[in-house]
C-alpha cells in the first residue's frame, strides 16, 4: 500500500503518537485529516500545521477518504469507525499501520518501560540526519516528528499495546522491562517479557542496558536463542558510567559522565538516569558516526516537552515551575531525585534559599494515572515521594477506567498532603482549588514540580 497518494483520516488524532503518523504521512505527499473529542494543544498545532480536525468525532468527514487510522483507544462503537466500516474503508489500527509505513525504514526502535522519549530524542540529535518519530515534543525540532530522506528512522517503539513488534527494527534498543500495561499480554508478565525477546529477535543488531534484572535474563535467552554475540552491545551502567558531575549553564542542569573508555560527553538535564539514557543513545550510534561527531551532536539536545520541562526559572520574586510526565513510581523517583540535585545547584548558586528547617523547598503534585497502576503498585508509590518537602494530590486521571477507592490521606500520611482538586497557573504562581474553584493555596516560592501523564501539563501551562 502506498500511503503516500491517499486521503488518509486518523481517529484519535490528537494522541501523541496518531499525530506522529499524521504529521510523518502528510510531509510525505498524502492528504491528512483527523478528529478527536476534544481540542489540546496538539490538535492546535496540527491545525496551524494545515491538518484538517474535527472536534468532536463526525461520520460525515469519512465519505471521502481512502484510509482510515486510529488509535489503540478507538472502540468499534465509534461513529466514525461504524461510518467507515458502512462505506467499506480500508481501517487500520496505529500499529497495524506502523508495520507497513516502516517496512522501507532502517529503523533504530527503542522501547522499554521507561526512558524510550528521552532516549529516542537524544538519539536523534546525535543523528540529524535521520527522520524521528517520538512520543513526546522534542525541543530541538518542535516536533515529534523529523522528517528525513535519509532511510535511517529514529522510533520510539511502544509495548503497551504490541506494536513495538511492528516497528521493523534494524536495530533493537531496550532501556529496561517491568511488569507495565500487563492488560495487553492476558496480564501475564512472561507474555510480555516473551514479545521483548521477539523485538530482540527481530533486530540485526541489539543494544542492551544490563542494569535491567529483566534484561539480564532476556540476554541470556537471546543468546541461546542462536542470536550473535557479536551484534550484541551491551551497558553496564554501574561499570561503563562514572564520574558523573552536574552543572548550571544559564540555571539549566547539565550531566557530564565518562563513558567506558569513550571520553567525557556533556547532555542536557540532570540526573543518574540522563547519563544512562544518553549512554544507550551513543551506543547505538557508534558504527554510525565518528566518535567527536556523537558528542558535538550530542550537545544539540535541548530536552522533550513534559520531561523535566522547566516551564519557569527560579528568580527572587517567581518560583522554578517544571513539568514532568512521570507517573510510574521508578520514574517519579529518579525524577525527585533529579529535584533535589537541581535544587542544591540553584542553592549553591543563591538563586535558591533554604528554609528555616535547612531544607530545599520542593512542592510535588501528583496526579495519579489510572486507578489500575496505583493499585498494581500501590506500595511503591507510598514510598517514592521522599525527596520532595511537600506534597498535593490531585483526583485520579482515570484514562477511562472505573473507579477504585484509595484512602489516599491514611495511604501518603507520612507526607501530610494538601489535597486539591485542580490547580490553575495565575502568571507567574500556581493556585491550589477546591471543587468549587476557591483557592486553597497558592504556590509562590520554590521549586514546583507536576507529576502525571494526564492534564496536569495543560494545568501547569495555563491551558486549562
Amino acid at each position: 500500500m502506498d500511503f503516500y497518494q491517499l486521503r488518509v483520516h486518523f481517529i484519535g488524532i490528537g494522541g501523541i503518537g496518531v499525530s506522529g503518523l499524521a504529521r510523518f504521512l502528510k510531509a510525505q505527499g498524502a492528504i491528512v485529516s483527523g478528529s478527536d473529542i476534544k481540542d489540546t494543544s496538539i490538535t492546535q498545532t496540527l491545525r496551524d500545521e494545515g491538518i484538517a480536525i474535527n472536534i468532536p468525532h463526525n461520520k460525515e468527514v469519512i465519505a471521502n477518504k481512502d484510509l482510515i487510522i486510529h488509535s489503540a483507544i478507538i472502540k468499534d462503537s465509534n461513529i466514525e469507525i461504524i461510518e467507515s466500516k458502512r462505506l467499506n474503508k480500508e481501517i487500520l489500527s496505529r500499529k497495524e499501520a506502523l508495520k507497513i509505513l516502516l517496512s522501507k525504514k532502517r529503523v533504530l526502535s527503542i522501547c522499554a518501560a521507561h526512558g524510550k522519549s528521552s532516549t529516542s530524542a537524544i538519539l536523534a540529535a546525535i543523528l540529524p540526519h535521520s527522520g524521528a518519530i517520538i512520543g513526546a515534543i522534542s525541543k530541538e525540532f518542535n516536533s515529534n516528528v523529523r522528517v528525513s530522506k535519509d532511510d535511517l528512522l529514529v522510533f520510539e517503539a511502544d509495548e503497551s499495546d504490541k506494536s513495538f513488534l511492528n516497528s521493523n527494527p534494524y536495530k533493537s534498543i531496550v532501556i529496561n522491562a517491568e511488569a507495565e500495561h500487563l492488560e495487553s499480554y492476558d496480564n501475564d508478565f512472561k507474555k510480555l517479557q516473551d514479545a521483548y525477546l521477539s523485538f530482540m529477535q527481530q533486530g540485526q543488531q541489539v543494544v542492551l542496558n544490563m542494569q535491567c534484572e529483566i534484561l539480564q535474563n532476556l540476554y541470556v535467552r537471546l543468546k541461546d536463542s542462536g542470536f550473535k554475540s557479536s551484534a550484541i552491545t551491551c551497558l553496564y551502567p554501574d561499570i561503563d558510567i562514572q564520574n558523573i558531575t552536574y552543572e548550571l549553564k544559564d540555571l539549566l542542569p547539565y550531566t557530564t559522565f565518562t563513558l567506558k573508555d569513550l571520553g567525557r560527553f556533556s547532555i542536557y538535564g540532570i540526573g543518574y538516569h540522563n547519563a544512562l539514557n544518553a549512554s544507550i543513545a551513543v551506543l547505538s550510534a557508534m558504527d554510525l558516526l565518528p566518535l567527536e561527531e556523537i558528542k558535538r551532536n550530542l550537545l544539540a539536545f535541548k530536552g522533550i516537552k513534559k520531561r523535566f520541562d522547566i516551564l519557569q526559572n527560579l528568580s527572587d520574586n517567581t518560583p522554578c515551575i517544571i513539568d514532568d510526565y512521570a507517573h510510574h513510581p521508578t520514574e517519579i523517583v529518579a525524577t525527585l531525585e533529579a529535584t533535589r540535585k537541581y535544587a542544591k545547584l540553584l542553592e549553591a548558586q543563591k538563586v535558591l534559599k533554604k528554609d528555616s528547617k535547612n531544607s530545599y523547598k520542593i512542592t510535588a503534585i501528583f496526579q495519579p494515572h489510572k486507578y489500575s497502576r496505583l493499585r498494581d503498585n500501590l506500595e511503591a508509590f507510598c514510598k517514592c515521594f521522599k525527596d520532595c518537602d511537600r506534597l498535593v494530590i490531585l483526583p485520579v486521571w482515570a484514562a477511562g477506567e472505573e473507579p477504585i477507592n484509595f484512602d489516599f490521606a491514611t495511604l501518603f500520611g507520612e507526607y501530610k498532603p494538601i489535597f486539591a482538586s485542580k490547580i490553575k497557573r495565575d502568571k507567574e504562581k500556581i493556585l491550589l482549588l477546591d471543587s468549587k474553584n476557591c483557592v486553597i493555596e497558592t504556590l509562590g516560592e520554590g521549586i514546583i514540580i507536576g507529576l502525571g501523564a494526564g492534564d496536569i501539563t495543560y494545568q501547569l501551562r495555563g491551558e486549562q
